[in-house]
Parts: structure tokens; C-alpha cells; sequence
């Protein structure tokens, strides 16, 4: 098939690479010529395991095609795949305008039969709305499809090739088929292929992203009940992830959660429930849990050092998690922009983030070359995520320089860096610093 891919960031990038590389002509496109202009020399603008290679022996074979030229695109085309950015404000109304400029750039280009496929991901009634605005205008009746992609930043490639579901939601049988068929590849047998309507699969992303996030902010209140009561997160998780009902992912406390997407969705589902006079409750819960996780952990190194302004932090990690260079939303900057305020001095390292360009705090800080040379000066060390070489780190070494660790990603045994003298401060295990050990919990039961 001959596809266009109109937006090339992580998941237009993946989509377009991933479908050339099962034998179809992909055209990408994107309104950054600077984008392209790297895209055709084979480089990959953004950190993604595996997707360079892809990029480059799909360019090579001319199965993967990068312009800024829309038009062109389109005409040569069989469908068209809608995955340009769908950003939210910080009272989580989307911002549709990139979806409407690709729209309305196509609008008289579309002949019978092409089919529009939404990746990005758009209120419910989008894609309705946008089928009525392009039938007055186009010059065929268009089938419209929504296809919420899944897919996880450092994990891109591997859960596009082998997907868990595959969601397409179409008024057309028609255009279900077509898109089942250009799926075929990757369709393997724990694949679940499900065909619903258009406003369904638009609000099964938000629903998917609002459980995930549902799940660690629970297990992160119940962090704050282990430390009050003398539990063991840890423990918890171990039992409640045993329960099949339940399954062992998305359970780990830590400092809440980031990125592009989690805190995006959520602050979303609010705002639909606000818009049509339905509360979403539980929505707005989590997100104050997540917002309070931040803070508490900021609280806690505040209060430790009790006025000492400038006091000196060595942070381990910047992005919104491990495996990625992408620094939205991250709790780390959240976090160090607080401290920073507070008068703390600090400097960083993460293994993908390196520009300190594009990392914007208040005060700036100062990136490290590797995770030990941060640690010099510092007074105490400060994790925010959990990259390989942070949690094989050699303690020992680490002990040499400083004394207090204050980990918002549990990677360490309390009783392994209690041997090397280090005072341990983590999220809801018991024997750490934050532990309280003379808490009384009689009075929670009746006499």
C-alpha cells in the first residue's frame, strides 16, 4: 500500500518506519524542514531504541520517503495517517489546531475510496466532526477512522511490531477491513483486534492512560499509609501484582508519574467531564495525588536540611522516565525547579539528556558527565528515574562521595546501603529514614 504519515514526532515516526518496514511506500511528512532535512540523512531527531536502524534501511530501500510537501504526499496516496501533536493547556483543553491545518490542507485532495486514519489522540466526537466539516468541502465521501496508538516512548518499536490490541474504530465496514489488512504483519496470536465506533476508541486512549495513572497514584497514597503504619511498599506490591485480577504492572510507587501522555489524559478526562456536566471524580483524584507525590518528596529534602539554602544536590535523572531523552512533564524538572527556588545548587546527569539548551529551570543547573562525577561537592544525592546504570551503580563508590541518598524510584535494598553508612530516605519501604519507626497505630482500632 502507498501510505501518508502527516506529523513524524514519536509515534508518526514509529508509525511511518514500522509500516514501510512490512513493505509499504510511506510517505512522511512534517512542517519542520529542519526535521526533514535530518530525517533524510538517516537521523533519528529524538532518543527511541531500535528506530534508527529502521529509519535508515527503509530510506535506503525508498520505502520510507520524508518530505514537508503535503500535497504531493496525499495524491500518491492510498490513506492517510493523521499523527500530528494534540496538546493540552494547563486546564487540559486540547489543542486541535495541527489536526484542523492538515485537514483543511487536504480538503481537496481526496478522491473515492481514500481512507483518513487518526492516530493522534482527540476528544471524543472528533473525528465525527471533522468528517462533516470535510464533506462539504472535499470531493468524495471519506471514511474516517480512529486508531489510538498505544504505544510507550523507549518501547515504540517493539509495541508497534508486536501489539497487545489493535483498536479501530469505524462507522465503515469497509475501512475496518482495509485497516485489519494493513495490520496483518503485526497481528500475532495474544493480538486482540478490536473494532468499535469512532467516539469509543477516541475516549479507550484516555481511559487506557486515566487506569494507568489511577493505579500509581493509588500505589503511591498507599506509600504514605506504609510510612505512617510500618508496612512495606514494596511488600504490597508484590502481594496485591500476585493477584491475577490485578497483574504485577503500573504498581510501583515513586514520585509520580510524567511525560507527554499520562498527566495530558487525565487532566483531559476532567475537562470533557467539566464541558458536559459529567464529574470525574476519581480523574481529578489522581492527579491530585500525583501533583502531592511531587511535592512531599520536595518537602522531605527541604525539611532535612532545615534551612541550609544552599546545600548541594547531585540528581540522577531528568527525563519523565528511564530509556528516553524526552524531558515533558518530567517530575525531575518539576521537582529540581522547586529546589531550585528553595536556594538548593544543583548538578545533574542522565545517560539521553545532555543538552542543559533544553532543559529550563529556574536558576539553571549544572549537567554532569556521568552519574559519579555529579556526586562531587554534592551533600546529597537525589534519584528521579530509573536507568539501568543508576540502579547497578557501585556503592561503594558512591559512599565515598556522599552519605544521603533521597531515591524516588526505590532501586535500592535499605539494608544493602545501610552497610556502607549511607542515611537512605525512598518511598514507603520500611527501615529507610522516612521511616517512623514510633508510630502508634492503636488508635486505629476500637477499644
Amino acid at each position: 500500500m502507498r501510505l501518508t504519515v502527516a506529523g513524524l514526532g514519536y509515534v508518526g515516526l514509529t508509525t511511518a518506519a514500522c509500516l514501510a518496514d512490512t513493505g509499504n511506500t510511506i510517505f512522511a511528512v512534517d512542517c519542520d524542514p529542519a526535521k526533514i532535512a535530518m530525517l533524510n540523512k538517516g537521523i533519528v531527531p529524538f532518543k527511541e531504541p531500535g528506530l534508527d536502524d529502521m529509519v535508515f534501511k527503509n530510506l535506503r530501500t525508498g520505502s520510507l520517503r520524508f518530505s514537508n510537501s503535503l500535497k504531493n504526499a496525499v495524491l500518491n496516496s492510498d490513506m492517510v495517517f493523521i499523527t500530528v501533536g494534540t496538546p493540552a493547556d494547563e486546564n487540559g483543553i486540547i489543542d486541535l489546531s495541527q489536526i484542523d491545518a492538515v485537514i483543511w490542507s487536504i480538503r481537496g485532495m481526496i478522491d473515492k475510496g481514500k481512507l483518513i486514519i487518526v492516530k493522534s489522540t482527540v476528544p471524543p466526537g472528533t473525528c465525527g466532526r471533522i468528517k462533516a466539516q470535510l464533506a462539504t468541502m472535499a470531493k468524495a465521501e471519506i471514511d474516517f477512522v480512529s486508531n489510538p496508538e498505544f504505544l510507550r516512548q523507549a518501547n515504540a518499536v517493539k509495541d508497534f511490531c508486536h501489539p497487545d490490541r489493535i483498536v479501530i474504530g469505524a462507522n465503515s465496514v469497509r475501512a475496518a477491513e482495509i485497516l485489519k489488512q494493513l495490520y496483518r504483519p503485526f497481528i500475532r496470536r495474544k493480538t486482540k483486534v478490536i473494532v468499535t465506533d469512532p467516539v469509543s476508541a477516541e475516549l479507550a486512549k484516555y481511559a487506557s492512560n486515566g487506569m494507568l495513572a489511577a493505579r500509581l497514584s493509588f500505589m503511591n497514597e498507599l506509600s504514605r499509609l506504609c510510612e505512617k503504619t510500618g508496612g512495606d511498599i514494596e511488600h504490597i506490591r508484590r502481594v496485591i501484582g500476585s493477584d491475577p485480577r490485578i497483574g504485577a504492572d503500573f504498581l510501583n510507587a515513586g514520585i509520580g508519574y510524567g511525560g507527554s501522555c499520562l498527566p495530558k489524559d487525565v487532566s483531559a478526562l476532567i475537562n470533557f467531564g467539566e464541558a458536559i456536566d459529567c464529574e470525574m471524580a476519581v480523574a481529578r483524584a489522581i492527579q491530585k495525588v500525583n501533583t502531592g507525590q511531587h511535592d512531599r518528596f520536595i518537602q522531605r529534602i527541604a525539611d532535612y536540611f532545615n534551612g541550609h539554602h544552599r546545600a548541594s544536590l547531585a540528581v540522577w535523572g531528568l527525563a519523565f522516565k528511564a530509556g528516553t531523552d524526552d524531558i515533558r512533564n518530567s517530575p525531575a524538572l518539576y521537582c529540581i525547579d522547586e529546589l531550585l527556588k528553595r536556594g538548593f545548587e544543583i548538578s545533574a546527569y542522565d545517560p539521553l539528556v545532555s543538552d542543559s539548551r533544553n532543559i529550563i529551570c529556574n536558576g539553571g543547573i549544572v549537567i554532569s558527565d556521568s552519574r559519579y562525577s555529579a556526586l562531587d561537592g554534592a551533600d546529597a544525592l537525589v534519584i528521579f528515574t530509573d536507568a539501568p546504570e543508576f540502579r547497578n551503580a557501585d556503592i561503594e563508590r558512591v559512599s565515598g562521595k556522599i552519605k544521603v541518598i533521597f531515591d524516588g524510584k526505590n532501586l535500592f535494598e535499605p539494608a544493602d546501603l545501610k552497610q556502607f553508612g549511607i542515611e537512605y530516605h525512598c518511598i514507603g519501604r520500611r527501615f529507610c529514614q522516612n521511616f517512623k519507626k514510633s508510630c502508634n497505630i492503636s488508635g486505629i482500632f476500637a477499644s
